[in-house]
């Protein structure tokens, strides 16, 4: 009896084991193990492109999150479990680094508000900060596109969905339909949208995908580091680029190999962010 019990124990240390290796300690964090892409969907497969390993949040960034560290809450749709919205890449850009300091972390951005980025075409946008960051630094970043795509796509456990975590949308996506008071039929339009109350949800409450990441289709479109342009990590450009669609628009904007692009100095009330690290 004595020998069984022992060997339960170790049973159990080595799952523990194997949980904090996929996980971090305050289980919102993700290990992401890198590679080729495995999602047959993704422009990106069967191509040159490798991710690294690196750990991504479980959930959208919450407004409980967010106030924590920047002491205010912009979000239309007030819940602390919500996803904030209504926050520009700039905003996010500084809250990575203002969470990281306030974490004992090295933040990852330099931020250069002082001198505009000669990168940054866009004619409209007047801030223009000049953005570089330390790859060597473990502080809170956004996910490059080809990240998030892997991730959303399910890593090296992809089973090829069509949406992060399924071939249906209505199983793993808040998108127009489904957000709001009744399911939404017909075509888009915007008076029955808000005439039916839809708005962001409490993140967490559809299904994972493979790597047990949640609303990484639909909910708030997603931030990404990039600029948005025929291929990835552009060098300059006048919008950067989001993913994973939002309560506001189509599921086929919910879809993980979806493309899309924002003014950096946008904000709107479908626009979120997931940080990483490395």
């Amino acid at each position: 009896m004595k020998k069984i019990l022992i060997l339960l124990i170790i049973a159990a240390m080595l799952a523990v084991s194997a949980c904090s290796q996929e996980e971090k300690a305050d289980g919102n964090f993700i290990l992401v193990k890198g590679g080729a892409f495995v999602n047959k969907k993704s422009n990106l497969y069967g191509q040159k492109v490798k991710v690294s390993d690196f750990y991504m949040g479980k959930y959208e960034v919450t407004q409980k999150e967010w106030s924590a560290v920047m002491g205010n809450n912009p979000s239309e749709f007030k819940g602390d479990n919500q996803p904030v919205e209504m926050v520009s890449w700039y905003d996010c850009i500084e809250y990575c680094n203002k969470r990281s300091a306030k974490e004992g972390l090295e933040p990852y951005y330099i931020i250069d508000k002082d001198n505009k980025d000669p990168n940054n075409v866009n004619e409209s946008d007047e801030i223009k900060w000049t953005v570089t960051f330390n790859p060597g630094a473990d502080g809170y970043r956004l996910p490059t596109e080809a990240e998030w795509e892997y991730a959303a796509g399910g890593g090296q456990k992809s089973r090829s969905y069509t949406y992060s975590g399924g071939d249906k949308a209505d199983e793993v996506a808040w998108y127009w339909r489904n957000s709001g008071d009744k399911y939404l039929t017909g075509d888009w339009s915007w008076p029955n949208i808000e005439g039916n109350k839809n708005k962001t949800k409490a993140v967490g409450e559809k299904k994972p995908n493979e790597l047990g990441l949640y609303d990484m289709s639909g909910n708030v479109r997603e931030w990404c580091w990039d600029w948005y342009g025929d291929e990835l990590n552009g060098s300059s450009g006048a919008v950067r680029v989001w993913r994973g669609g939002g309560w506001l628009g189509d599921d086929q904007a919910c879809e993980s190999i979806y493309r899309g692009n924002y003014e950096a100095y946008s904000k709107g009330y479908d626009q979120g962010f997931r940080v990483c690290h490395n």
